[in-house]
């Protein structure tokens, strides 16, 4: 059997080697056509690089969906400063892990994309910002990197080509604040991780204040795909504007969570169904947040969608990173959110009050109503909490903290009116 399972419908352009072995190694990537792309990009020009990755459309999978041949372009064309490229591996977002798997099973994959993206950008540098707690991918691509410095990949003349390409693996310790890009930028500076307020943008004063861009693990990896086939290639999969496969991981109460590619604009109820199994028998799909935990909840009616970055949009979500958590009718919505924003306050790096408080305050009275001690009142001044952190802050830490409320009450105000109930029926025993 295919890691760990594969279904018809996938399309595995990343993934194609999970599971195997081989793939993690320099000469098992040489094997199954590595580095072709990077002798193929260092004959061409950045312009030209730049250019093909905007004609595939490629948006960055991080969960901004920035189209990265655009976000490459922002760089000055004519270096007088270093530059530098940035690769996140951080990947905090509850519910995310995708990326690790990447770096797990085709570290090299990544080696080669970010090799790629800093020869794009003017860059001889690249930073690998990796979660410190992924001890094992850290290793690996720790070993991948010198096998590449070995083979004449990575250093000072690249292939004898005489450019010069540095790869560095920077561990981060484990906050989730250092996933937002200029945190990241101060973290690898040794500074405290908090957010820098733009402008100024990287791509003006970003690491040690020289131009910067910062990718996230999958983008840089659909890349060495698309210098090696061509900007069309890869825009035969997935819609008009978001195009491409996408990895998604799927956790919760399905029958095969786990990661699955599948291109762009794939219907999101057969996914569930068919692709992840569904939910357990004699159970339903009551709600499903499709990108991390940071996105809107959604119902099961909206589950007829494209898993696409418009689609997800047009019904009050959006795709994130692609972290889909499935919660059939045995979740405690209440206590699930309770669980969402009560690490959103623990990870508040604390610089903007909004969310310093707000992330405090709503945690205090999502606790209260889950212990059966809420009114009415409470929905309407966590509401309010909410819309006064979502957009105000210097990051958006805040809005993640607010999606899940401001959705949850929304959509399901049913479960936490039960809890007021639940407190009613108490009364008579607490005044005894």
């Amino acid at each position: 059997m295919a890691y760990p399972y594969q279904h018809p419908s996938e399309v595995r352009v990343l993934s194609e080697y999970f599971g195997d072995p081989e793939a993690r190694t320099l000469k098992g990537w040489e094997a199954r056509g590595g580095y072709k792309a990077l002798r193929k990009a260092l004959g061409m020009s950045p312009a030209d690089i730049v250019n093909e990755v905007k004609t595939s459309g490629l948006r960055g999978r991080g969960g901004a969906g920035f189209p990265t041949g655009v976000k490459w372009s922002f760089m000055p064309k004519e270096p007088t400063r270093q530059h530098y490229l940035v690769c996140n591996a951080d990947e905090s977002e509850p519910g995310t892990f995708k990326d690790r798997e990447l770096i797990r099973w085709t570290p090299h994959q990544l080696i080669e994309g970010c090799l790629i993206g800093a020869y794009a950008i003017r860059a001889t540098h690249c930073y690998i910002y990796i979660r410190g707690e992924f001890f094992e991918p850290a290793q690996i691509l720790a070993k991948a990197i010198e096998e590449a410095y070995a083979a004449g990949y990575a250093g000072k003349d690249v292939m004898g080509s005489g450019q010069e390409l540095h790869v560095t693996l920077h561990l981060g310790a484990g906050a989730y604040i250092c996933g937002e890009e200029t945190a990241m930028m101060n973290s690898i500076e040794g500074r405290r991780g908090e957010p820098r307020v733009k402008p100024p943008f990287p791509a003006v004063a970003g690491v040690f204040g020289k131009p910067t861009t910062i990718n996230n693990v999958e983008t840089l990896c659909s890349v060495t795909h698309i210098v090696n086939n061509g900007g069309e290639w890869y825009r035969q999969w997935g819609t008009e504007k978001s195009t491409g496969t996408k990895l998604f991981c799927v956790s919760g109460h399905v029958r095969r969570p786990g990661n699955y590619e599948v291109p762009m604009g794939f219907n999101f109820r057969e996914f569930i169904h068919d692709i992840c199994g569904g939910p357990h028998e004699g159970r339903e799909v009551r709600a499903v947040i499709p990108g991390g935990s940071s996105v809107p909840m959604m119902s099961a009616d909206d589950l007829d969608v494209g898993m696409d970055y418009e689609a997800f949009v047009s019904v009050g979500t959006m795709l994130g990173a692609g972290s889909v958590i499935v919660m059939d009718d045995t979740a405690d919505i209440v206590k699930q959110v309770r669980r969402m924003v009560e690490f959103y306050a623990h990870e508040s790096c604390g610089q903007c009050s909004q969310c310093r408080e707000g992330t405090a305050w709503a945690t205090k009275i999502l606790r209260r109503i889950e212990r059966g001690g809420g009114t009415e009142a409470d929905l309407t001044t966590l509401v309010d909490i909410s819309n006064n952190m979502a957009g105000k802050t210097i990051c958006v830490l805040s809005d993640a903290a607010a999606a899940p409320i401001l959705s949850s009450i929304g959509k399901f105000r049913g479960d936490y009116q039960a809890r007021f109930q639940l407190e009613e029926k108490l009364m008579p025993a607490r005044r005894a």
